[in-house]
């Protein structure tokens, strides 16, 4: 799976999730949304994600690896308030933010080895 691919489900999934926190909760919190908007930040970066631009790949995967270490402070919470639903959610987008920071990794990888046997 491209890079693009682990990003745009992983942005989707950082906005859907959230969205659904939000809208179910009896004291909703704007916090919540937090990860909404790095998705949004990462479906901006998207097209040069696809167009593998060095730049916009890394500060993309910058951002994937600051929700994924942002993320653990939720978790402790839903697991700590034994809130089922927001494990699920939690535990969704960082499924999907580890995969999707595993591929740019792959990603990196791959250019790198492209780059020397170029030269």
């Amino acid at each position: 799976m491209p890079a693009a691919i682990a990003s745009l489900v992983n942005a989707l999934t950082l906005i859907a999730m959230p969205i659904w926190a939000y809208t179910t909760s009896e004291t909703p919190s704007a916090t919540a949304l937090i990860p909404a908007g790095f998705g949004i930040a990462l479906l901006a970066c998207l097209p040069g994600v696809r167009a593998q631009n060095k730049l916009i790949a890394h500060i993309a995967a910058v951002l994937t690896l600051i929700v994924l270490l942002a993320l653990t402070m939720p978790l402790r919470s839903a697991i700590s308030g034994n809130d089922g639903a927001a494990m699920l959610r939690v535990g969704l987008m960082m499924a999907t933010t580890a995969v999707a920071m595993v591929f740019f990794v792959k990603s990196f990888i791959d250019a790198r080895k492209r780059r020397a046997e170029a030269s």
